[in-house]
């Protein structure tokens, strides 16, 4: 290793630590990530020679075709990364329509009941399925301000709160959309919406159930009486019909993406921008219909779109095209190969260790390094919706409930909620192992018997 190339990881790791170390920093992980990106690059152009050539040798002496040559490669990563945020970023305008109008609250009316135990288990099957379509930070929000409105005593809520922790990361495992990494696997082209959803549902599944099934003797007898409604859903300026297909509209549009790129073969982030602007127009028909005037009906969902946390997308910005600089430089596949080389080729074992780690640190960069790691083969266990790649898949998405830092759902949670580190790792990180190594054993015995 260089000393160009060693500066280069030096830097990458130091930005990494100060990511995972946020919540002791107090500095939010976006500017990080960005001053990571540009610090990794600008290194790389100390001496881009030094990486150039050895791929392109027909540039030597070149320094002109050196540098277009990096310029390429810049747009290349820059397109790559700018797919995955578009996508997240209509994702998440939807998402926000639909709850800025009440059509939620469909979900609150659906799982409402006296009984804490049953309450638990229609929380535990709602996040997980609704995290498939949503994605699971989005979920969680929606199921915990719906809790809210369900569950007075706040020691029995902050069960709740773990629980759809776990359901949510656990639902977006198995869906190409339901999770920021398997939305990368799936953009990447190293999974497919049928592969991953015929392999790895039953054990995402199963690492829900078994949490659950041990959660529901930490609750006992009936919910004390649920509050009315707030002053904000009784001022909503939707009908109940309205806010239906408001939320049929936009649920369906996010289902209907996979579809879209199915008949169309477009990348995905087209078929968000389509749900987007179906569902952006049926609201603005609404606004018109109810007469509320010009400045109401052209600003409402222009004013939804400033609620976007942007910063979360610039922090994917920056990660990904710091990854990507790791790429160029040929450290991630050197990485991949000493993997592959101690773990003596057992995926089990390398994606195990990826899950563990990311409820340490966050699963993108992970996930972003493996995929540059390990390159899609043709055939085998590397192939699309191979064993590798499905297992990561889940083990990312699942790993990340044994600590509530260890996603973003968690993250967001933890925050609205105030649960504490330690309580959660106390009383809830074994039971999130448990399940998560019941699914991993699924998988084994779908891939053994079944596949």
């Amino acid at each position: 290793m260089t000393s160009l190339t060693l500066a280069i990881v030096l830097v990458f790791i130091t930005g990494y630590l100060c990511i995972a170390l946020e919540s002791l920093t107090k500095v939010n992980k976006a500017p990080v990530a960005l001053l990571m990106c540009v610090a990794c690059w600008t290194l790389f152009m100390f001496n881009p020679a030094e990486f150039v050539l050895p791929l392109v040798p027909q540039l030597s002496g070149n320094m002109a075709g050196i540098v277009a040559h990096v310029g390429e490669s810049l747009k290349e990563h820059l397109g790559e990364t700018a797919e995955t945020l578009f996508f997240l970023m209509g994702a998440m305008t939807i998402v926000e329509i639909v709850d800025s109008n009440g059509g939620f609250n469909f979900v609150r009316d659906a799982i409402r009941t006296h009984s804490k135990r049953s309450l638990l288990w229609r929380i535990a099957f709602m996040t997980f399925f609704l995290s498939a379509i949503l994605d699971n930070l989005t979920t969680s929000i929606v199921m915990i301000m719906v809790l809210r409105k369900l569950v007075q005593d706040k020691q029995d809520r902050l069960i709740y709160a773990s629980l759809v922790i776990i359901a949510a990361n656990s639902g977006g495992a198995f869906s190409p959309i339901g999770d920021v990494t398997t939305i990368m696997l799936w953009i990447a082209g190293s999974i497919t919406t049928g592969g991953v959803i015929q392999e790895i549902l039953i054990p995402s599944l199963v690492s829900m159930l078994v949490p659950a099934f041990i959660m529901q003797y930490m609750l006992k007898g009936n919910l004390s009486q649920v509050q009315e409604k707030s002053a904000k859903e009784s001022a909503l300026v939707f009908t109940n019909r309205q806010r239906r297909i408001i939320f049929f509209l936009g649920v369906g549009g996010l289902i209907f993406v996979p579809i879209f790129r199915y008949l169309t073969s477009l990348p995905p982030y087209m078929g968000i921008l389509l749900a987007l602007g179906v569902l952006w127009t049926a609201t603005e028909i609404f606004y018109r219909d109810s007469h509320l005037g010009e400045d109401s009906m052209s600003t409402r969902v222009i004013n939804l779109l400033r609620k976007i946390d942007m910063g979360t997308i610039l922090f994917f910005l920056g990660i990904l095209m710091a990854v990507g600089c790791l790429s160029e430089i040929g450290v991630l596949s050197a990485l991949g190969r000493g993997l592959d080389s101690m773990s003596g080729g057992n995926h089990y074992l390398v994606t195990g260790v990826i899950g563990v780690l990311s409820s340490i640190v966050d699963n993108v960069p992970l996930v972003a390094a493996c995929m540059g790691m390990y390159p899609i083969a043709p055939m085998g266990d590397m192939a699309v919706d191979g064993i590798f790649w499905q297992l990561l898949a889940y083990c990312a998405g699942v790993g990340g409930s044994m600590l509530i830092i260890g996603s973003a759902a968690g993250v967001v949670v933890m925050g609205l909620e105030k649960i504490t580190f330690g309580w959660y790792m106390k009383k809830i990180t074994w039971i999130a192992f448990v399940g998560y190594v019941a699914g991993i054993a699924v998988y084994w015995v779908e891939r053994t018997f079944l596949f």
